[in-house]
Formats: C-alpha cells, structure tokens, sequence
C-alpha cells in the first residue's frame, strides 16, 4: 500500500458549490473528508494534521477565524526567533511580530511588537496603568503561557494575560504574522482579529 503524503498546512474553499477537501492525514494514516461549510468561514478555514495543532490554531479554528498556518525548519542556532521566520519564509519584516512577556509590578503581561524592534518597557507599563515593568522570569512565562520561549504566541494562553499589541500592527497590511505557538511554527491572521481575540490594548510599545 502506499503511504500517503503530508498534508498541507491549510486548505479552503472559495467556490460557490463547496467542493469536498480531501486531506491526507500522516500521523493517522488515513484520508480524512472535510465539508467547508461546517464552518463558519468556509473559503480560508485553517485545517491541520493530528499533531500539528497548538493551542493557538486550536482557538482559531474554533472560532472561525481566517488565517493560515506556516512552517518552516526552525535552526536552534538561530539569534533570532523572529528574524529567522523573516528569513526562512521570505516574508516583509514589517509584518511579523514577536510575542514577549514582562512583569508589570508583578503582574505578567504580554506585548506584541514587530520582529525589527525592541520592547519598550517603560511604555508597555504606562498602556496597562502600571509603573515599573521587567522582562519575566523565563520559567514563569512559559507557565503562565504553556508555550516555549521562541514559541510563544499571543493567542491561547493557559492564563489569562492582558495582551498589548503595538500601535504599527494597525497598518502593517492586511494580515501580519505571530508565532502560532511553537518554534518553527507562523500564523498570518488579520490584524483586527488578533486585536478581538485577545481583548488586546493597542499603543506604541516598541523601542
């Protein structure tokens, strides 16, 4: 028998008739038949293998959010997570953004910045009401969050943290990229959605 091929990261359907997408499943071994209009967005509904999902792709795809899923092989030399996505996928610098977590007087809090630039502490303090923040403990943002440094995302966090995106992310394009939650692993979704999904402040936090 032979063995079927990986399937894509993301499938959708656009025409009016809703054709049948017909995924390869690797892990399971099998070909598993899917109806698009089961969902709520049916033309760019993200569709991933057993295996492949985090808890990132898992939140969008339950609430029918448009977006689709990029990998590509992470190199544990890299000095850069985000740099090296840029790189590796070929993508527009400006719209990819790194997910990093601080410690605003003592409480974490995430901020969403672009690949290029630097967290502005001091101002990602001020966006939340607070008055001294810190990078957090590594350990402690990767509880809170359930993701890897190098693979945190903004989206589907184990707690619940306020999440501050900046302002640039509201005119970077039509879509921007985040890490969907695992090295290796990008999500290019709208901006005004990861905005909703996370409840997100939006203010100029880059340095």
């Amino acid at each position: 028998m032979r063995r079927p091929r990986p399937v894509a990261q993301s499938a959708g359907c656009s025409e009016p008739g809703h054709g049948r997408l017909r995924l390869r499943c690797k892990s399971a071994r099998r070909v598993q038949r899917v109806r698009p209009d089961r969902h709520s967005q049916c033309e760019l509904v993200s569709l991933l293998v057993a295996g492949k999902q985090t808890p990132a792709t898992t939140l969008l795809t339950k609430r029918g959010i448009s977006h689709t899923v990029h990998t590509y092989q992470h190199d544990p030399k890299a000095d850069s997570y985000g740099l090296e996505a840029v790189d590796a996928l070929g993508l527009d610098p400006s719209r990819v953004f790194k997910t990093l977590v601080a410690d605003v007087d003592g409480k974490l809090t995430v901020g969403v910045v672009p690949v290029t630039g630097q967290l502005n502490l001091k101002a990602l303090a001020a966006a939340v009401g607070g008055k001294r923040a810190t990078m957090a403990d590594p350990a402690a943002a990767q509880r809170a969050t359930g993701y890897v440094l190098g693979g945190i995302s903004p989206l589907g966090h184990r707690s619940r943290l306020p999440v501050v995106i900046d302002v640039s992310a509201t005119d970077a394009g039509a879509t921007i990229y985040c890490s969907a939650g695992r090295r290796g692993l990008e999500v290019e979704l709208a901006p005004e959605d990861l905005i909703a999904l996370t409840s997100a402040t939006i203010a100029p936090i880059a340095g």
